[in-house]
């Protein structure tokens, strides 16, 4: 049985490697009563002491290691599932562990360069989650379902929607007003419903979900292996090239949709 959320698209490296292994693990932990908050502090702990390493110098143990961060950032989600564990902490907590290890992995591996270039990755994660937001929102499906659990500690979770707010609703805010700008303009000021359909095709999701941080860690990985870890970093303007390119396409797509069809006459016999 799996546990995998239901997505518009789904991201190769997550599907066809971390989750099928992740899976796995779900029934002994889910046996033992793992709390998935637990795992979530453990692969960003782990996390955290990668970025030590190549601080250090090192290139073939943090490889290794984001993959084993990877594998339990794909289980989390599957065990709070699985167990009807899931909560807001637990959302939040998630989210901003990865941005936590982000920074510490860029940090190690470019200096005082790492924190802008987690902010450009950050970027590039959050054009994913408002491209699949808008594409559900297009057809009325629900983005994200509410979390099994409530009485989440009051004090743990205010201080997690304060930093939330603080680093993550400004990007989100930033680009989901440049999409919705950019519609505008397309369609002269009054988008319908079927120009929102138009604009959130599919195909975007399939881009920008292969653009996630599963895919991200594991080409990384594969980079520090290589010993050529700058290959990554000069990743990170590409990888934001290519979605200004797709956004481009998808401005089209809905010009296209609006141009009359032409008519033909009919024939007479």
């Amino acid at each position: 049985m799996t546990h995998a959320k239901a997505r518009p698209a789904r991201e190769w490296a997550a599907e066809s490697v971390f989750r099928p292994l992740a899976e796995r693990l779900v029934p002994p932990l889910a046996r033992r009563r793992v709390n998935p908050l637990h795992v979530v502090l453990t692969h960003t702990a782990l996390g955290v002491f990668t970025g030590v390493l190549l601080r250090r110098g090192h290139r073939v143990a943090p490889a290794l290691l984001l993959q084993t961060k990877t594998l339990l950032d794909n289980l989390d989600g599957q065990l709070a599932r699985a167990t009807g564990q899931t909560t807001e902490t637990g959302r939040y907590l998630d989210s901003e562990g990865d941005v936590i290890v982000n920074a510490a992995v860029l940090i190690g591996l470019a200096g005082r360069w790492g924190l802008p270039l987690t902010l450009l990755q950050s970027l590039i994660l959050s054009v994913d989650y408002l491209w699949e937001r808008d594409h559900r929102a297009a057809r009325g499906e629900v983005f994200r379902d509410p979390p099994a659990q409530a009485g989440d500690d009051p004090r743990v979770l205010s201080v997690l929607k304060l930093v939330y707010g603080l680093y993550f609703t400004p990007q989100e805010r930033v680009l989901g007003a440049l999409f919705e700008r950019r519609l505008r303009a397309v369609t002269g000021g009054g988008p319908t419903s079927a120009d929102h359909f138009a604009y959130t095709p599919r195909a975007i999701n399939r881009v920008a979900v292969n653009l996630g941080l599963s895919t991200q860690l594991l080409a990384l990985g594969a980079c520090l292996l290589l010993r050529r870890p700058h290959l990554y970093l000069w990743s990170l303007p590409g990888q934001a090239l290519l979605l200004a390119g797709v956004q481009l396409w998808r401005e089209d797509q809905v010009r296209r949709g609006r141009q009359p069809h032409p008519s033909y006459p009919s024939s007479s016999g």
